[in-house]
């Protein structure tokens, strides 16, 4: 009697069809509890609240459908049969969320129903049907690349994002699975949609999903303490790393998490990029879209580490990611492939690979600090997300000067508020000065989403309370230079180029906007990037010189424009533009 083939998952046969050892189920109980202790699952009551929230959110949608149909005056029976449906997408549907975590979620509706119409009349709609005080932060963001509307309900941060099917209802079993529904959709909904898809995707393409959701978060947690999980400044976002999770999951069907995590990073520490990471062959569909193809398009072909989505139309989910966040994850990852074979031999602990990056600490021995500010709260919060979204443009012109080896972009900025009484004052701060810096104040999270030219009355005057404040946003770039460099360090034209891309943006406005780029010794960074229990950098004593071939960071001058140069341990430079 023939033996039964096992199935392969994904483009190529498994390594290992194993089962698990006594030793690797041990570990991997460890890891569940290591994860535990550091609050990565959410309590029982907070679930169900989730639950309870997707629940009402589903009956005010089909209140919004049937409200919107009778208004364009279709019958009562064909308006109540429109439906509508909400669906999940991210980290809730992958099953992979944790405490604070926010819902992604996706109103699905048909052809009738405009997006206009979801902006004007969903948000009265949802503030009336939820309870009393339900919904906080209510935020619609029409513009955006992807149009969305923020808030809170019941304490749960909502991302709720629209899109329209060409069909006549949305039924409540509906399934997103059929490339047959993208036909006659506009773009922006397929972008909506894809969210979905995606996920979706991923879910069916793992042997065991228990395995994958626990494996996941242990990669999660570590790329999060790493500092390396941002897609917006070059590094894989929340999807990435699961297709990357998920990969490794087809390689090892029957693998444990603890098992999963250790060959996970063996593998992709080592991985033949820029081969592609591919959860299943790349599909044709009934669209007339751009599918990921580096033999025909020109700009697949520059993708460094490309990990594919597997839902039609197939895209790069990481062409953000830069020379230097190439080399920064390579080695993070051969790091911790070191840390969890010993694990694996009890020499170490799951703790010891979820601790804490050093950017600050021991990263780097000079920095390029970006300084965004606002004379306003709410014109910092799109300026700062402006200038976020071009900093790894920055990364990218540093990599060309010849003397530097890496450029380190922090993965999140600093937001700082600042009272003043002069403008000698305002510019002091915008050179990145802090002692007029008003502690335990919050600008706000950034919204990453949301387009510049989403900006109405946002470059307005405000209150007269924030006449004298200045709001700014810092981001780090830690740089690391080569041996054998020169010991002039000119990145003027990098700079100017950064600061005239940022100001090019139409509502830039000079009188409420700044920007300005910083050069800050370690030992001059603010106490703010720091935590409690944390060792700043310390200026070195002088000592009595010996020859080296090592380069002296002090010596080397820093040339800002063509007659100018300064030396790099000066407190601060300011870089012309």
């Amino acid at each position: 009697m023939s033996s039964q083939t096992p199935r392969q998952w994904g483009v190529t046969p498994p390594i290992s069809a194993a089962l698990p050892t006594e030793p690797e189920i041990a570990a991997n109980n460890a890891l569940l509890e290591e994860l535990k202790r550091q609050n990565n699952f959410e309590s029982k009551a907070e679930s169900d609240r989730r639950v309870v929230v997707l629940h009402s959110l589903q009956k005010i949608t089909e209140e919004f459908v049937f409200q919107v149909s009778q208004q364009q005056g279709l019958p009562e029976p064909i308006a109540r049969a429109s439906g509508g449906k909400i669906f999940t997408y991210g980290s809730y549907r992958l099953g992979v969320y944790g405490p604070g975590s926010d819902i992604d979620t996706l109103v699905v509706v048909p052809k009738h129903v405009s997006r206009d119409e979801f902006f004007d009349h969903f948000p009265p709609l949802l503030t009336r049907r939820a309870p009393a005080g339900a919904i906080e932060e209510l935020t619609p963001v029409p513009d955006a690349f992807v149009p969305i509307i923020k808030f809170k309900y019941s304490g749960i941060s909502i991302d709720l994002i629209f899109a329209r099917l060409a069909v006549s209802q949305v039924p409540a079993d509906l399934t997103l699975n059929d490339n047959n529904l993208l036909r006659g959709v506009e773009e922006k909904c397929l972008r909506c949609l894809n969210g979905t898809r995606v996920t979706d995707e991923i879910l069916q393409l793992v042997p065991e999903q228990k395995v994958f959701r626990l494996a996941l978060r242990g990669v999660k947690l570590w790329a999060q303490r790493r500092a390396i999980y941002a897609n917006v400044m070059g590094f894989p976002g929340g999807v990435a790393w699961a297709m990357l999770v998920a990969r490794i999951c087809q390689l090892y069907p029957h693998a444990t998490s603890s098992v999963i995590i250790g060959k996970f990073f063996r593998i992709l520490g080592l991985w033949s990029w820029p081969q592609p990471v591919l959860l299943k062959p790349i599909e044709d569909g009934p669209l007339n879209v751009r599918v990921w193809n580096p033999k025909i398009y020109t700009g697949d072909r520059y993708h460094l580490m490309p990990i594919i989505t597997p839902a039609y139309p197939s895209m790069c989910a990481t062409h953000n990611i830069t020379m230097s966040t190439k080399e920064i994850i390579s080695n993070e990852m051969k790091r911790a492939a070191e840390i969890v074979d010993s694990i694996m031999v009890g020499q170490y602990q799951w703790k010891d690979l979820f601790s804490k990056h050093a950017f600050f600490t021991n990263g780097y021995k000079y920095y390029l600090s970006i300084v965004a500010a606002s004379r306003s709260r709410k014109a910092q919060l799109i300026w700062s997300g402006l200038v976020e979204s071009k900093i790894r443009l920055l990364v990218s012109s540093l990599e060309q000067v010849e003397a530097i080896h890496l450029a380190h972009p922090f993965n999140k900025g600093f937001d700082r508020v600042h009272h003043c009484h002069t403008e000698d004052e305002v510019e002091k701060i915008i050179n990145g000065d802090l002692q007029f810096q008003v502690k335990d104040v919050q600008i706000g999270k950034v919204d990453l989403t949301t387009s510049p030219e989403n900006v109405e009355n946002s470059n307005g005057s405000e209150e007269k309370n924030e006449e004298n404040t200045i709001y700014t946003t810092t981001y780090y770039i830690g740089i690391e230079l080569e041996q054998d460099g020169t010991k002039q360090l000119d990145v003027s034209y990098q700079t100017r180029e950064f600061k005239e891309i940022c100001t090019a943006w139409q509502q830039y406005n000079p009188e409420m906007n700044t920007l300005n780029v910083v050069h800050t010794r370690n030992y001059d960074l603010p106490p703010d990037v720091f935590e409690l229990g944390e060792t700043r950098p310390a200026r070195a004593t002088r000592k009595v010189k010996v020859k080296s071939k090592k380069r002296n960071i002090a010596s080397i001058s820093l040339e800002v424009c063509p007659d100018f140069k300064v030396p790099v341990d000066r407190q601060h430079l300011v870089y012309s533009f």
